[in-house]
């Protein structure tokens, strides 16, 4: 268990005087390989009790080696006065514990060059030694002879310890530490060899942002291979070096794990991003750049894309960033529009009409000028948001920006253009009208709507009205009365929910994240039966997303429900018994861990009614259960053949009909 601080650790929360000014300690390679052998044989299994004062520093030897070691000209200065220097070292004895310091060889070497008598040293190191570090270890002992666990004394003491360092940190002397030995101290190369405190350095970091001593701290870690930790040190952004390291490590972590790994990491890499204007123009430049690239310069301009949103959703404006990294400063009159309506978040005629003429001529800009996540986000508000006013003269233009936007296909050789593939454009605009006219018409209530179902679910086809239509229902039924002038059992913006999930699947995430804020929502209009009858009838919608591939996210959030409590017991039932009514086997190993600890829940396994002699819960748990008990005892003896589950996952479509194969 590493003892507390002494020396200049202890200065830098607040203690004594580290080091003599005049004693800058050279340094001593054969030393500092000793005490780090002896620091990584402590870390291999020594208990926190039984290291010594010696594995920290050395022995007196040692130092006493420092101490005759090239500087006995600085230690003592020409034409200083003995009894000043006496006075001096005297000072220095009578500090608390002053024999722990590191440089108690070198004034002691000091004082008795000066004339000093041993006697006053004696007395008081003697008088001043009060064994701080000393009555930790034997603390720490009596803790272990009681039976609790070495590691867990060891967190305590260092947690502790961490604690009084954030509460007393002096960045005033901490930087005096540098000023004063002119080169890196041995103890601090030690400590960030440790996550315990590594993590502090983190910590400190960010609460004193310009302390020179916690800025080369955090250049030594990232020098040292741990950049992957300090990806929300504010810090690392201030300093070239590390923060490119940081950002190197953060994009291959995100680029490596997936959609999941995607939504776990990119807030703080976002952040990490965000962090100021260089940040923001270093990554962004950099991620241009890689999205060029054949293979893995899709995602890369995915993650560049969400950390522009995560910009605009905490009120900067990038726009210009965006704009100059793109292809937008070879088409200065573009480039101008569309500054103007993503600096002011809204589309304007003028703006629009420079860039209808742009893209409907012989010789259009590229279509990537367009493709800004931000401004195809004003389109689906100009023309899907209920009550928004768009000017009839200039509705087509409107109309057909965005369709050029995601239909048009461009071939590029050697960066030249070489084909403009506008098959689509036609009936992308046809499709995105048709739909703009239906959501937007003010005199259409739902019953007027079912009329025109199977028109919305031709357009629907098209994902681009696909997203126009989710982002319409998000905005209808969000209404606080739209649900209570609803008589219908299953509204036709929820049956949409449907048609969208069916047709689209990169659309799922937003579809089950609309569905949970519904159903996560009080509707306090309504009365109880009702809000019972709404949730089943959105818990239909999740079963029905569920039957279309997007499988364990809607699962985990069940069952996340079902462990905070505040889910009404019955509505997890009935999602229970849809499920199994729409699955069949073989199922995935993934698929069973979320699933089976739903079933055997108490309050669900023998709560099920089923018609007839069929269990359905029965059945499922019997297929499993062999499996899960197999597995279970091969994890038990660790045979070395334990493989994952060899199971697939078929499942019903929710009309109960044809089977579909998910991964």
């Amino acid at each position: 268990m590493p003892r507390p601080f002494p020396g200049p650790r202890r200065a830098a929360a607040g203690g004594a005087e580290p080091r003599d000014r005049a004693c800058a300690r050279p340094p001593l390679p054969v030393r500092m390989r000793r005490v780090r052998a002896r620091s990584r044989e402590r870390m291999a299994g020594a208990a926190p009790g039984a290291i010594m004062e010696e594995d920290y520093f050395g022995s007196a030897a040692e130092w006493g080696d420092e101490a005759d070691g090239g500087q006995q000209e600085d230690d003592y200065g020409e034409g200083e006065d003995d009894a000043e220097v006496q006075q001096e070292c005297l000072h220095k004895f009578s500090t608390r514990d002053y024999i722990m310091e590191p440089s108690i060889f070198n004034t002691l070497k000091r004082y008795f060059q000066a004339g000093g008598s041993p006697e006053n040293v004696i007395q008081l190191l003697s008088e001043n030694y009060t064994a701080v570090a000393q009555t930790v270890n034997l603390l720490a002992e009596w803790l272990i002879q009681t039976g609790v666990e070495p590691v867990q004394v060891q967190e305590t003491v260092e947690n502790h310890l961490k604690s009084l360092l954030i509460k007393h940190f002096d960045p005033r002397k901490a930087d005096s530490i540098f000023t004063e030995e002119g080169e890196t101290p041995a103890w601090l190369e030690q400590m960030i060899a440790h996550t315990t405190w590594r993590d502090l350095f983190y910590k400190l970091a960010e609460a004193h942002p310009d302390c020179l001593m916690l800025n080369f701290t955090v250049k030594l870690i990232s020098d040292a291979g741990y950049q992957g930790e300090i990806t929300s040190v504010s810090t690392a952004c201030q300093q070239l070096e590390v923060f490119s390291r940081v950002l190197r490590t953060s994009l291959a972590t995100i680029l490596d794990g997936g959609e999941e790994n995607l939504e776990k990491n990119l807030p703080e890499f976002a952040k990490m991003v965000c962090h100021g204007e260089h940040t923001y123009l270093f990554a962004q430049a950099m991620m241009s750049v890689l999205a060029q690239e054949e293979q893995g310069g899709s995602a890369v301009r995915r993650i560049a894309q969400e950390v522009q949103r995560f910009a605009q959703e905490k009120g900067h404006d990038a726009s210009q960033i965006t704009l100059a990294l793109g292809t937008a400063a070879s088409y200065p009159r573009a480039c101008q529009a569309l500054g103007a309506m993503l600096s002011k978040g809204a589309l304007n005629p003028a703006d629009i009409t420079v860039l209808f003429k742009m893209f409907t001529s012989m010789d259009p800009p590229p279509v990537e000028l367009i493709r800004v996540p931000a401004f195809l986000d004003l389109f689906m508000q100009s023309l899907f948001k209920p009550g928004a006013r768009i000017n009839q003269d200039h509705k087509h233009k409107y109309i057909h920006i965005l369709a050029y936007a995601a239909s048009v296909v461009e071939t590029w050789k050697k960066n030249k253009r070489v084909g403009i593939n506008k098959d689509e454009l036609k009936s992308t605009s046809k499709a995105v009208e048709t739909v703009h006219n239906l959501c937007c018409n003010e005199n259409k209530g739902a019953s007027e709507l079912v009329a025109e179902l199977s028109t919305l679910y031709q357009c629907i086809r098209f994902p681009v009205v696909a997203m126009g239509v989710l982002k319409w229902v998000d905005w209808t039924v969000s209404e606080p009365r739209y649900f209570q002038l609803q008589t219908d059992h299953t509204p036709v913006h929820l049956a949409l929910l449907d048609e969208i999930s069916t047709c689209h699947q990169l659309l799922h995430p937003q579809v089950l994240q609309l569905l949970v804020k519904l159903f996560e929502t009080e509707h306090s209009q309504l009365d109880v039966m009702e809000q019972l009858e709404l949730k089943k009838t959105l818990l239909d919608r999740m079963v029905h997303l569920l039957s279309r591939g997007y499988v364990l996210p809607v699962v985990s959030y069940i069952r996340k429900c079902l462990e905070k409590l505040d889910t009404d017991i019955s509505l997890i039932r009935y999602f229970v018994t849809e499920v199994l009514d729409v699955i069949a086997p073989p199922y995935t190993s993934d698929f069973v861990q979320l699933f089976l600890p739903i079933l055997e829940n108490d309050s669900i396994a023998g709560t099920i009614k089923t018609e007839g002699e069929r269990d359905p819960v029965t059945e499922f748990i019997g297929r499993v259960g062999t499996y899960v008990s197999l597995r279970r005892d091969l994890v038990a003896v660790r045979l070395p053949f334990l493989t994952p589950c060899p199971f697939s996952f078929r499942v019903k479509a929710h009309c109960k009909s044809n089977f579909i194969l998910v991964n």
